[in-house]
């Protein structure tokens, strides 16, 4: 099923047992921001960037090295190298994507964007080293930025599909069926947003954290909250714009986000987190957030 009614999609999501696999990543990998700086065409639909500010690139890659130590102590993190004519490669989540023995290639919107897909030695690593099949998703006209436009809740096959300029309907369908899952919920991101991994996040299958006013209808983030209902963390708008929905479960018991979003949660929203089973794991990304994307954007993951 792949849907905008809010009503029938819990139905089903409801009745969808965690059977599909882990819930978490086995391993994952990251690209290096080398000779950081902002790209023009991503700012055009991206509002978290601003031109006008300088950034650091010593201090971007320091962060994201700092980022990959940390994440290696909870699961296998490989590093590719990022390239000059590529600045966002270092948010390579939006462009690859896996399920178990494929590998998923994302139809990016923009023309920057466009050539990350060409790296041979990252699509060669899962081709030619881990016998992953590719599926790509280029050869379909819809626009689809795999999992920065869709949150998946990979335990039950359950997806969440934010459309804007960087996801259109067709490309959603597209990932509805790369990805195999049961069950998708379409919907509108409010005006101004650009990926639905920066309002909401599924947490290891049960728990949720979304912001509302990154939805066009209110109503889908109250679906979504009721799902997965009591672990619900509702963000207010400046949270939204600290990253703070751009978290991720790299492992069962483990909530991973940036140090800002991270010190942007209120007392009760920890405490939710905490019944929720999910320790906090802050990394510091005020650099790399200058790009318009957090944590949860540097992390492909490998199933």
């Amino acid at each position: 099923m792949i849907t905008r009614d809010f009503d029938a999609f819990l139905l089903q999501a409801r009745a969808t047992p965690a059977d599909v696999g882990p819930a978490c990543a086995k391993a994952a990998f990251i690209v290096a921001p080398e000779a950081f700086r902002l790209a023009e065409q991503s700012a055009s639909d991206n509002r978290y960037m601003d031109l006008d500010i300088e950034v650091g690139a010593d201090r971007a890659l320091a962060q994201h090295r700092g980022l990959q130590l940390a994440m290696s102590q909870t699961l296998p993190t490989l590093c590719f190298p990022g390239h000059v004519d590529t600045p966002d490669a270092l948010f390579p989540n939006n462009v690859f994507a896996t399920v178990p023995g494929r590998l998923i290639l994302g139809h990016m919107r923009h023309p920057v964007r466009q050539r990350e897909v060409e790296r041979a030695d990252i699509r060669g690593f899962f081709t030619k080293v881990l016998g992953y099949e590719e599926v790509d998703l280029r050869t379909q006209s819809g626009v689809c930025e795999l999992t920065g436009a869709l949150v998946i809740d990979r335990a039950r096959g359950l997806g969440f599909a934010g459309l804007s300029e960087r996801c259109d309907e067709a490309g959603a369908a597209a990932m509805h069926a790369a990805f195999g899952l049961r069950a998708t919920l379409m919907f509108d991101l409010a005006p101004g947003e650009y990926h639905t991994n920066v309002v909401l996040s599924v947490l290891a299958g049960r728990a949720v954290v979304l912001a509302p006013s990154g939805f066009a209808d209110k109503a889908a983030a109250e679906a979504i909250s009721a799902l997965y209902a009591p672990h619900a963390v509702v963000l207010d708008a400046a949270q939204k714009n600290a990253f703070t929905g751009n978290c991720i479960a790299l492992a069962e018991d483990q909530c991973w986000l940036s140090q800002v979003a991270e010190a942007s949660l209120r007392s009760e929203q920890r405490a939710a987190l905490r019944e929720a089973g999910f320790e906090l794991v802050a990394v510091e990304l005020d650099e790399i957030e200058k790009a318009g994307g957090s944590l949860r954007c540097c992390v492909a993951e490998i199933f």
